[in-house]
């Protein structure tokens, strides 16, 4: 990215202010750029080590600060972005809320529907928005796919299958450190599920999960989730972390097949292909090209402007906790019994 002029006082966005608690690599190469964009003012970003936090907040022209609680001090700072290692999401999430700060979390927000229900309740006590960041969400390929849903393009929906796998990295990395919250299910099987929920009714049964741990590393490497909610439609989402890449869904129905080819992860600049199968028909649909983390913080931005907005997004943040702690515990069941 090409370095930008350090702003000047009198240069800076009025408005709503956002700090960035950690500088994790998402946050360097998708969600500052999309901050810089959005309608939110970017005041600091902060490090434990203020080296890095300068290295990171010099292209913006904004402080780096040493120290996250440091950043919850800052004058300026109306809410926060937080894409620590999991394992941090919830002591920092309940931190910058009773800071009085609204709250933007990186996927998966947190492991457990308990803490998601204390940091919607802390959030809706203090009048304050608490978000999860799936940003393919915001992405329009996805409301291309309801629209054509709606309008009966595959027919009834009978099943959705979803895939998110990534190649291995380096194996000392945070999302091969289960301290940190990580492992396949979190990393990355959090995607397929949470875009199942986009199609199945409320509260989906977890019919059986698995899992395959890596005894070196001492995480799941893949897994399987199979749901199914209350009208019959079946959702089957695979996952992991030692495939080759793939992120796809597509629903199935009744009268045809809707793909998506790059479900989860597009570039900024790339037009994603939705294929619809029709019987003897096969059509393929570009979808137009979109930042889906400016996407985010626009909707983030909404909902803290607008507080008729923040429900569903806790609803959201609830539903999805809720649902992966019940695959987490199947699973767990299912590989004890072996």
């Amino acid at each position: 990215m090409e370095a930008l002029t350090p702003l000047q006082e009198s240069d800076r966005k009025p408005g709503i202010g956002i700090g960035v608690i950690g500088c994790a690599d998402i946050a360097v190469r998708r969600a500052l750029p999309a901050v810089q964009e959005s309608p939110f003012h970017l005041v600091a970003v902060a490090s434990r080590a203020l080296e890095k936090a300068e290295g990171v907040a010099a292209p913006y022209g904004c402080e780096a600060v040493a120290g996250y609680e440091r950043l919850l001090e800052q004058p300026g700072v109306d809410a926060v972005y937080i894409p620590l290692p999991n394992s941090e999401h919830a002591e920092w999430a309940r931190r910058a809320l009773k800071a009085g700060k609204h709250v933007l979390i990186e996927k998966p927000a947190v492991s457990t529907e308990e803490t998601a229900r204390e940091l919607v309740a802390l959030a809706e006590e203090r009048g304050l928005l608490v978000m999860e960041n799936f940003a393919f969400l915001r992405h329009p390929q996805h409301d291309l796919a309801q629209s054509l849903l709606a309008d009966g393009a595959i027919g009834e929906l009978r099943a959705f299958n979803g895939v998110f796998g990534i190649p291995p990295t380096d194996p000392n990395g945070i999302k091969y450190q289960a301290e940190l919250g990580g492992g396949s299910l979190w990393e990355v099987g959090c995607y397929p599920v949470r875009a199942a929920q986009a199609y199945l009714g409320a509260a989906p049964t977890v019919l059986g999960a698995g899992l395959e741990f890596a005894p070196e590393l001492g995480v799941d490497v893949s897994g399987v989730a199979l749901l199914r909610d209350d009208a019959g439609v079946t959702a089957n989402c695979s996952f992991g972390l030692s495939h080759s890449y793939r992120s796809t869904y597509d629903l199935w129905g009744t009268e045809g097949r809707l793909t998506l080819e790059w479900a989860f992860t597009p570039a900024r600049d790339a037009r994603p292909v939705l294929r619809l199968e029709q019987r003897d028909r096969e059509t393929r649909i570009a979808a137009p090209a979109s930042d889906q983390f400016l996407g985010v913080f626009s909707a983030f931005h909404d909902a803290v402007v607008d507080p008729a907005a923040r429900a569903a997004h806790h609803h959201d943040l609830v539903r999805q906790a809720e649902l992966m702690a019940r695959i987490r515990a199947h699973a767990t069941a299912a590989t004890a019994a072996r």
